[in-house]
């Protein structure tokens, strides 16, 4: 048996922390962002905050992918190519949205802050990199893909580009874009008939 530690979060205290972390987050950006801002935001101590969180990076990316999560589900058609196509689809769309952008800034700001670009990487990236992982693995499993396939750079080759465009190059981004990318890297990953 095992004994928990600490007191359990109260869930309508832990919302309001992540809703005045988030609504701060849109308003002032990363960097504005403070422990004490949430704090009076959400009509909380900053002890209740660092009693659940260990700093701003992480309390902030936890807000964020507390709003974000329900605009990014995992698909299931029961194609590898479809799920992936509209996971991709709807990753894009969420990064070119208004709340997606932050991401930008989020990894500007990791570039000198280690604890942002931690927080970012597990609370963020990876969880999207598990989804495109088991979308691929299915795949795989159900004789669509290529056996063998290295899937973490099959991830890179789909999704890379995306990144490539939002964080580089500033060229356009939208459904079709993500089409095409998905439809060529399915040329080289999908067993031939």
């Amino acid at each position: 048996m095992s004994v928990k530690r600490g007191r359990p979060r109260n869930l309508e205290t832990q919302q309001s922390i992540l809703a005045a972390s988030y609504d701060l987050l849109l308003e002032l950006g990363f960097g504005a962002v403070t422990v004490e801002k949430i704090a009076e935001r959400a009509q909380v101590s900053k002890a209740t905050i660092y009693k659940w969180w260990p700093n701003k990076a992480a309390v902030v990316m936890d807000g964020y992918m507390s709003a974000a999560t329900a605009r990014l589900p995992v698909p299931d058609t029961g194609s590898a190519f479809s799920n992936v196509r509209i996971h991709a689809t709807n990753v894009a769309r969420f990064l070119i949205s208004r709340e997606g952008k932050i991401i930008s800034e989020l990894i500007g700001e990791g570039q000198f802050d280690a604890g942002l670009a931690e927080a970012y990487r597990t609370r963020y990236f990876q969880p999207r990199r598990r989804e495109a992982r088991l979308l691929l693995e299915q795949g795989a499993q159900n004789g669509e893909l290529k056996a063998g396939l290295d899937l973490e750079a099959c991830i890179d080759l789909i999704y890379g580009p995306i990144f490539y465009r939002m964080l580089l190059t500033g060229d356009k981004i939208d459904d079709s874009y993500v089409h095409s990318l998905v439809t060529m890297a399915f040329e080289g990953i999908k067993t031939q008939s």
